[in-house]
């Protein structure tokens, strides 16, 4: 018996982009104003997380979401975001310098990526935002962003 070939669930796809969009709209509210916003997650000796706009159209913006630890030099991997706006959607462009998710693969593939790995990219970043929003501690930085999380 063959293996059923795998499929992406569009619409629970699309749900998680949608919620990913309101997640970086609460973290980053005044995104239109701003180049970047920082927060601590935890205490405010935490690590920093940091939204940069590296990109703006009418329509589309682009964002970096970094984590970065105090004291060590550089950052850690980030993940960059294309938010549309018509749509109130966000969809992972880019993740640890890896581009062009396909919504299926084959498995196994030259990249060893799963079947579904644009979907699990999207839902981690959905589960990392939604950690910033219950643990995130408001930070000032010189991009002019304070950030409140939500409780």
């Amino acid at each position: 018996m063959a293996a059923k070939r795998y499929t992406i669930d569009l619409p629970r796809h699309m749900a998680e982009c949608d919620a990913n969009y309101l997640r970086l709209r609460k973290l980053f509210p005044r995104l239109e104003e701003h180049e970047g916003a920082a927060f601590a997650l935890g205490q405010s000796d935490g690590p920093v997380v940091r939204l940069d706009v590296l990109e703006r159209a009418p329509y589309t913006t682009l964002v970096r979401v970094s984590q970065v630890r105090q004291g060590a030099d550089g950052e850690d991997p980030s993940i960059k975001v294309r938010m549309y706006h018509d749509a109130r959607s966000a969809e992972v462009i880019e993740f640890q310098n890896e581009r062009r998710f396909a919504a299926v693969y084959d498995y196994p593939n030259e990249k060893m990526r799963h079947k579904d790995e644009k979907v699990q990219i999207n839902r981690f970043l959905g589960e990392f935002l939604a950690h910033c929003l219950e643990h995130g501690v408001s930070l000032s930085r010189e991009w002019g962003e304070q950030v409140t999380a939500q409780r």
